[in-house]
């Protein structure tokens, strides 16, 4: 777990049990990519991660000392008034402890989806785990092992070798996919698109968010 050093005492343990959580961003709309593509989700991105993706698109979210300590409480009764879909991400989210959040949405009737590099131990209660892995700090075996989803990033021609061994460390019944980086979308998807022709064990992943221009 990270140390915010700007917080006070009172606010450190209150992180510690999970009910204070730093919050880049939290928000409805839609899914945009992966397995739930189209389901009317909420989200809620947490602040802070060190695993340095030098084309990730959320880089604000990487300082956790810039984003406002949140009371878990009142964040689970507003996303749980708007949707039963809530899809956990970051930054890294399992850089924090989600037990508390994921129990109080769970108890308003919530499925919990999370978005993860699987650098971190898991915690709470997950009904979806949608991996991600990076180069730069690969994921845990305990998280390869609890994926449901495997999401890809393809960067480079070198992405398809990692994504294939990647691929080897997670489950039968994961779903795979092939994602490409947003900036080398001219380039990567036609060479996705042959790729998943020649391997059909993957699926192409479409960012549909940033086509319809909604978060």
């Amino acid at each position: 777990m990270i140390h915010i050093a700007s917080t006070t005492a009172e606010e450190q343990q209150l992180i510690k049990e999970g009910k204070l959580l730093p919050v880049m961003e939290h928000f409805y709309t839609i899914q945009g990519e992966g397995m739930y593509t189209g389901v009317a989700s909420y989200f809620i991105r947490l602040g802070g991660c060190d695993v340095g993706c030098h084309w990730c698109d959320v880089k604000d979210s990487w300082d956790a000392e810039k984003h406002p300590l949140t009371n878990v409480d009142e964040l689970v009764d507003l996303a749980t008034s708007q949707a039963k879909t809530i899809i956990i991400t970051g930054g890294e989210p399992l850089m924090w402890d989600l037990t508390y959040l994921t129990k109080k949405l769970h108890e308003k009737g919530a499925r919990i989806h999370i978005e993860t590099s699987g650098a971190y131990p898991l915690s709470g209660e997950i009904d979806w785990v949608c991996l991600s892995p990076k180069k730069t700090m690969l994921p845990l075996d305990e998280v390869c092992e609890a994926a449901h989803e495997l999401k890809c990033i393809i960067f480079n021609n070198h992405d398809f070798q990692f994504a294939e061994e990647q691929a080897a460390r997670v489950g039968e019944d994961c779903t795979l996919f092939l994602q490409t980086e947003w900036s080398k979308r001219d380039k990567n998807l036609p060479l996705i698109i042959e790729y998943v022709k020649e391997n059909p064990k993957w699926r192409y992943s479409l960012q549909t968010h940033k086509y319809l221009d909604i978060p």
